[in-house]
């Protein structure tokens, strides 16, 4: 009698080569606070044939709707805009000192290339810093160390005319140059996954309900909100304007287990182990309930943690716009937030799809979110 032999073929990702493109090319395109529009367009045109419509609003959220006729309303978001700085003062010699422009790291920033966003497109640029051999040639001077007062940038102009004829101008927005890339053990490595990454899922979340032709008993609005990282604003704006009766927000958390971050503080949350979800007043209990529910009914391994006052996302904006509006956090473990190393797990990608894909599946009108 033959032995039965076990297949050894790889699980298949839900993560398709079109996709996977798309998700390259939106980390690599810039999108910083204020300025998310060429991001948004991306974002947009890959969304489009998943959704039945789409809008925009005065500052550029882009959302893409299905079912928009439908009363009740569920918002699936995450924010579209990345930390970046402004080109603030020029000096006689061409040298720019900047401000920042949401929560922009300056430990960093000292040797990184960037691209001065100026009048006449991209302009290369980095950010020079003292030679070793300078710093410490004199054992009486104390090292310098990076703050937003001393880090400036070399573009090569050597007097203002010259900055100018590049088309850098006071306002002009900075970015860092550093992309995509992989890493052994699918890690995922780019500038501002925090959250781009989160509009991919929520895009994919889409994607997988139109090619599983499921049918929702809802409105569904896929939100890319801007200017999260100066305030939750875009949040803020969207939340008014929607009105809806749930949202479900994805954003990245802090994987606690590299080295200087301390886990009586942050919690234990590790990339690979699957979304994070989060305790806390704006996250509500019992949509919380459906998510662990569905998590524990299609196997898929989640993380908690608590936050305290705040969740610090869109999740807040949410859950306080309009009469209130239960709002849950589904979070996704990344190391080094905000620099331009940026690592997550291509596992933990698939499960917050799946996680959210799932929810949105068990949800409807009819379920009873009401505390008393």
């Amino acid at each position: 009698m033959a032995k039965t032999v076990k297949s050894r073929t790889k699980k298949r990702s839900i993560l398709t080569n079109h996709s996977l493109n798309f998700l390259k090319n939106y980390i690599n395109n810039a999108s910083p606070v204020g300025f998310e529009s060429s991001g948004q367009k991306l974002w947009l045109e890959y969304l489009k044939p998943y959704v039945d419509s789409n809008f925009s609003d005065p500052y550029g959220t882009a959302v893409g709707v299905i079912n928009p006729k439908a009363a009740f309303k569920i918002v699936l978001e995450a924010h579209a805009d990345e930390i970046s700085w402004f080109v603030n003062y020029v000096t006689p010699e061409g040298l720019l000192y900047l401000k920042r422009n949401g929560g922009v790291d300056h430990q960093i920033a000292p040797g990184q290339r960037v691209l001065i966003h100026g009048k006449k497109g991209p302009v290369k640029a980095v950010f020079g810093w003292p030679a070793i051999h300078t710093r410490l040639g004199n054992p009486e001077a104390k090292e310098p160390q990076p703050k937003v007062e001393n880090l400036f940038l070399d573009s090569g102009a050597r007097n203002k005319k010259e900055t100018e004829d590049l088309g850098i101008h006071i306002g002009a927005v900075v970015t860092y140059q550093e992309g995509f890339e992989e890493l052994a053990y699918d890690y995922f490595v780019g500038r501002a996954f925090d959250n781009r990454i989160g509009g991919f899922m929520i895009a994919e979340t889409a994607r997988l309900l139109k090619e599983n032709k499921k049918q929702l008993p809802y409105g569904l609005y896929i939100v890319n909100a801007v200017q999260e990282e100066v305030g939750l604003r875009g949040a803020e704006m969207i939340a008014r304007r929607i009105k809806p009766n749930v949202a479900i927000i994805t954003d990245v958390t802090h994987d606690t287990a590299t080295p200087m971050v301390n886990k009586i503080i942050e919690g234990d949350i590790v990339c690979g182990k699957g979304p994070s979800l989060a305790y806390g007043p704006a996250v509500h209990n019992k949509l919380l309930a459906v998510v662990q529910a569905t998590a524990e009914k299609n196997k898929i391994p989640v993380q908690l943690r608590t936050v305290s006052r705040s969740t610090g996302t869109d999740t807040d904006s949410f859950a306080y716009a309009n009469e209130g509006c239960p709002s849950v956090l589904i979070s996704i473990p990344l190391r080094y937030m905000h620099t331009t190393v940026e690592m997550l797990h291509k596992s933990d990608i698939e499960q917050t799809i799946k996680l959210m894909y799932e929810t949105l599946l068990r949800l409807n009108p009819q379920t009873n979110l009401n505390y008393l």
